[in-house]
C-alpha cells in the first residue's frame, strides 16, 4: 500500500509555494520522492519552502513568478519543464482576496482576484498539461469551501473559486483521454497569513470554529495528505472530483454569515 502514496521520480510544479497551504503542499510531496519546482512572487519565502524540500532529499527549483503578467503561466510551465526534465504534478495553490461589500467592488478588484485566481491558473494548468500529454499526470486546484456557498463581502473571491470547481470539472474531461487527471482540494479555515489578520478577531474566530464539527481550525499540513494522495497511483481512477477538507463544516451544514 505504501507503494500507492510514492512519488518517487516524479516532477512537481507548486504554484503560490511561498506559504501557507503550498508550502505544506510542496513539502509533503518531497518527503513522498517529487522533485519541486516551486513559484511565487517572492523569492525569499520560495528559499525557506526550497530548504523543506531539499531536507526531505529532493531537488528544489525556485522560480519567482507573478502569474498575472501575460505570457507567465506558459513560461512558469516550460522553466519548471526544462529545470526538472519534465512535468507529472501541478498544483495550483497561488491566490490572493480582496474583502469588501459586491457594491463598492471594483474594475480593478475584480481583475485582481479573478485574474490570479481563476485566469492565470487556468492557463498554468493549460502549460502544464500540454507537457503531459504522452505519459499523463496529475493537476491539482487549490479551491474553497465558497464552491459551494456564498461568503458576504467576497464576491470575486467567491466566483474565482466557483470558477475552479467549474474549470476542474471541464479540464478533466476533456484531458481524461491524454492520462491527464483533475482534481481540486476544498480547505475550510486554514490558518495562513491570508486569514491571520481575519482570524485574529475573536468573535470571527469564534464563530469559524462553532461550524466546525472536529472543533479546530485547520493548517496547511491538514490539505498536505489530500494533495499526496490526488498526485499519486491511489488516486489513479479519480478525476474530475474536489475534496473538501474541512473538518466536517460542509457535512454539517456549511455556509457563513461573517
Amino acid at each position: 500500500m505504501n507503494n500507492l502514496f510514492s512519488l518517487e521520480g516524479k516532477k512537481a510544479l507548486v504554484s503560490g509555494a511561498g506559504r501557507g497551504i503550498g508550502q505544506g503542499i510542496a513539502a509533503a510531496l518531497a518527503r513522498q520522492g517529487a522533485d519541486v519546482a516551486l513559484a511565487s512572487r517572492s523569492e525569499a519565502e520560495l528559499e525557506q519552502t526550497a530548504s523543506l524540500v531539499r531536507a526531505a532529499g529532493t531537488r528544489a527549483v525556485v522560480l519567482p513568478v507573478d502569474l498575472r503578467q501575460p505570457d507567465a503561466p506558459a513560461q512558469l510551465a516550460e522553466a519548471a519543464v526544462s529545470a526538472l526534465g519534465g512535468l507529472d504534478i501541478l498544483v495550483t495553490s497561488s491566490g490572493t482576496i480582496v474583502r469588501k461589500p459586491a457594491l463598492e467592488m471594483t474594475d480593478a478588484d475584480w481583475e485582481t482576484v479573478i485574474g490570479l485566481n481563476l485566469k492565470a491558473r487556468f492557463f498554468l494548468a493549460k502549460a502544464a498539461a500540454e507537457s503531459m500529454l504522452r505519459q499523463g499526470g496529475s493537476i491539482i486546484h487549490i479551491a474553497s469551501l465558497s464552491n459551494f456557498f456564498g461568503v458576504p463581502n467576497q464576491a470575486s473571491y467567491v466566483t474565482g473559486n466557483g470558477g475552479i470547481g467549474a474549470m476542474t470539472r471541464a479540464q478533466a474531461i476533456e484531458w481524461a483521454p491524454y492520462g491527464i487527471r483533475v482534481n481540486a482540494i476544498a480547505p475550510g479555515t486554514i490558518v495562513t497569513g491570508q486569514t491571520l489578520g481575519l482570524l485574529s478577531n475573536p468573535e470571527v474566530r469564534a464563530s469559524r470554529l462553532a461550524k466546525i464539527p472536529l472543533n479546530r481550525l485547520g493548517e496547511p499540513e491538514d490539505c498536505a495528505g489530500a494533495a499526496v494522495f490526488l498526485a499519486s497511483q491511489a488516486a489513479s481512477y479519480v478525476t474530475g472530483h474536489i475534496l473538501v477538507v474541512d473538518g466536517g463544516w460542509l457535512a454539517a451544514g456549511g455556509g457563513l454569515k461573517g
